[in-house]
């Protein structure tokens, strides 16, 4: 196996698959990855068993094709750490991988691509085509909601609803719920509910970076693979039902409240430094055309501020984690937020004034 590749054109999709491979393995191969040298391209392949990330890059000079593994992160950092323009030679000799470039000299330890773990995919039984940008957004609007490490399993990651020309992309932690709805652009003729694990969510999210593309997008029962470019994208599915949301649209409401985004956004901001620092609650005193936020911690610091505000409803006073309620604000993209609070003060919705995309949900707590 031996080729020459410019430094600048191995580099990106390393660095695409190297981000999947964990630090620490229990098989010293899963820390490796497997490069496939043909007459015209190079295919590297990295995965944790649960995702895999396949890159292509098409390179002409090609001497020997062959197939080896080599450690993924050791071979980044030459390939990273080398000058920008540098041409790569790479050459195998027995167990040992040369490389060189320049007045640079590496050696590094292979392992047998027969060896390497082979990612076992489901039949898939769906698909459809997207832009990218359009799912990247959806992504953005909704995985900072996921659970991390929750023991309700299905919500440590992102429920994709596609039903008939719409995508629907959910995530919820149990405490709050965010919504992303858009148009797929033609009908697929299906209705599907999977949930993508929060690793995988955050990995593709990762390598749409180019809004302008189309996204091939095929699954399963237990298996998604999203093409993009010249890489191949595949995980497991978390095999559970996600649970009925439905309901809490299906109740009554108080009267919307308006508010100028960056207005809520610094206020909230500044009256969450004396909250607790636990459960970083701030109550909303609602009532007329004003809104005060204040605070307290358990070292008797206190602050509020009061904000004027479009309101026409009955007076109120409810808690929320101001955590939760920023990283919703934040996700808006219009200059106004609207806050809309459930009758029984069990939820807050916030979304933008005119035909939201998404909606966030709040639940209250106890101060």
């Amino acid at each position: 196996m031996k080729f020459v590749i410019s430094r600048d054109l191995i580099l990106p999709s390393l660095q695409q698959i190297v981000s999947v491979i964990e630090k620490r393995q229990t098989m010293p191969i899963l820390s490796n990855v497997l490069l496939w040298a043909d007459e015209s391209s190079l295919v590297m392949t990295g995965t944790d068993t649960e995702i895999q990330i396949v890159s292509k890059v098409y390179c002409e000079s090609i001497e020997n094709p062959g197939v080896i593994t080599v450690p993924a992160r050791k071979f980044l950092d030459i390939c990273r750490l080398l000058p920008g323009g540098a041409e790569l030679k790479f050459e195998l000799h027995e167990d040992k991988v040369k490389l060189a470039s320049g007045r640079s000299r590496f050696s590094l330890s292979t392992l047998p691509a027969e060896h390497y773990p082979e990612f076992n995919e489901s039949e898939y039984e769906y698909r459809f085509a997207l832009n990218a940008g359009k799912f990247k957004k959806g992504l953005d609007k909704t995985l900072f909601c996921m659970a991390n490490q929750d023991v309700r399993y299905y919500l440590n990651g992102l429920l994709l609803h596609v039903s008939n020309s719409k995508m629907k992309l959910v995530a919820s932690d149990g405490h709050r719920l965010a919504i992303f709805e858009d148009d797929i652009g033609f009908a697929t003729g299906y209705e599907s509910r999977i949930i993508i694990p929060r690793k995988a969510v955050q990995e593709l999210n990762r390598l749409l970076d180019d809004p302008e593309a189309e996204l091939d997008v095929q699954f399963s029962a237990n298996h998604i693979k999203v093409q993009f470019k010249d890489v191949v994208f595949s995980s497991k599915l978390i095999d559970a039902k996600f649970p009925d949301f439905s309901k809490v649209f299906n109740q009554s409401f108080m009267t919307p409240l308006l508010i100028q985004k960056q207005v809520l956004r610094d206020a909230l901001t500044r009256v969450a430094i004396l909250s607790n620092e636990k459960y970083k609650g701030v109550t909303f005193d609602i009532g007329g055309d004003v809104l005060k936020l204040s605070t307290h911690n358990p070292e008797h610091d206190e602050a509020e501020e009061e904000l004027i505000i479009d309101y026409h409803g009955q007076t109120l006073s409810i808690s929320f984690n101001s955590q939760y309620m920023l990283d919703a604000v934040s996700n808006l993209d219009s200059e106004l937020a609207v806050l809309t609070i459930a009758g029984n003060a069990s939820s807050c919705f916030i979304e933008e004034p005119e035909q939201p995309l998404f909606k966030f949900i709040v639940m209250p707590m106890r101060l």
